[in-house]
């Protein structure tokens, strides 16, 4: 017969904070920051009406030696945010979601109306023309990048 020792109050409390601690410290462990490397410039999200997509754009620097890859974005004033590409297809407008982008060694990557862009789905009140969106791109490897986006019109002003 199989005998089980008993376990103590005191261990039981080691045992309880050792857990917590370990539970804590990954709680408080920062986000892998991108490489510095990586940049953004002219950031601007444009907003309709409430009942559609808002889009993101930008453009994706990569002054490191190596490639980065794009794998997602996230906003808490976005339902959702994807990765799209809008091209033109047989003379037919379409866009598809992308998993990932390329931005190669010293090269960058621009996201612009008609081609690679942020898709906002079920955006929040806090998207309106003349505020700001926070933004967090990350990357294949684990890496994120907080971007502030300034909200335009239609027009991109």
């Amino acid at each position: 017969m199989n005998q089980v020792a008993p376990v103590s109050s005191s261990m039981r409390r080691h045992g309880l904070a050792a857990a917590s601690a370990a539970f804590a410290l990954l709680l408080a462990a920062p986000a892998l920051a991108a490489s510095p490397a990586l940049t953004v410039s002219h950031p601007w999200i444009r907003f309709l009406t409430p009942q559609i997509p808002a889009a993101g754009y930008f453009t994706l620097h990569n002054n490191g030696a190596h490639a980065a890859v794009l794998t997602g974005a996230s906003s808490q004033d976005c339902g959702q945010l994807m990765l799209h590409k809008s091209m033109e297809k047989n003379g037919m407008a379409e866009m598809k979601m992308v998993s990932a982008i390329t931005v190669p060694a010293h090269g960058s990557v621009t996201f612009h109306p008609g081609g690679y862009h942020l898709m906002c789905m079920s955006p929040s009140a806090a998207i309106a023309p003349g505020q700001h969106v926070p933004v967090s791109l990350q990357f294949k490897d684990g890496a994120s990048l907080p971007v502030d986006f300034p909200v335009y019109g239609a027009k991109g002003k």
